[in-house]
């Protein structure tokens, strides 16, 4: 995983995204229904991949991981990391998994995803949370061909989570 250092550095050098979908609504795959908006942060960091090799037996990139920084308002408030986990500063963090996903909005965006939570960790703002949504994507595809096993390569990203409860 990469030093957190690096993901500051990264948030510093790029510009954010608007932190909704512009008012249109989410794609139905990823949509959450009855559910309610417990945070929205602004996620700038890397997408990790290795080369390795694929089911048939050539090489190619196979992502390994996200670390990005995570604000709100302007200002950092935790770390998004391999698991897929997100760390806030209040000490509260959750891991999950992607149940579904929608296109980005360019081939070089990496898809939009809905997370079901498997874990909690903590106390703080993530406590509730049951669902999360990856939104508003932008960067994180690495394409071309890998010819050196274990090679390692990121790919600059931004997004938006979404962070919701059950009713």
């Amino acid at each position: 995983m990469r030093s957190f250092g690096s993901i500051v550095l990264a948030l510093l050098l790029t510009t954010s995204v608007t932190a909704m979908a512009d008012d249109k609504p989410l794609p139905a795959a990823i949509a959450a229904p009855n559910e309610t908006i417990v945070l929205t942060v602004h996620a700038v960091g890397m997408q990790y991949y290795e080369c390795r090799p694929g089911a048939d037996g050539k090489l190619a990139w196979t992502f390994i991981e996200p670390g990005a920084t995570l604000t709100a308002d302007g200002k950092v408030v935790g770390k998004h990391g391999a698991g897929p986990t997100w760390e806030l500063l209040d000490g509260s963090s959750i891991t999950a998994k992607a149940v579904a996903n929608a296109p980005g909005a360019t081939e070089n965006d990496i898809p939009w995803l809905k997370l079901e939570v498997t874990s909690h960790k903590g106390v703080g703002q993530l406590d509730s949370v049951t669902t999360v949504q990856r939104i508003n994507t932008k960067g994180g595809v690495l394409r071309g061909a890998c010819d050196r096993e274990k090679a390692g390569e990121g790919m600059p990203y931004e997004a938006d989570y979404v962070f919701l409860k059950k009713n």
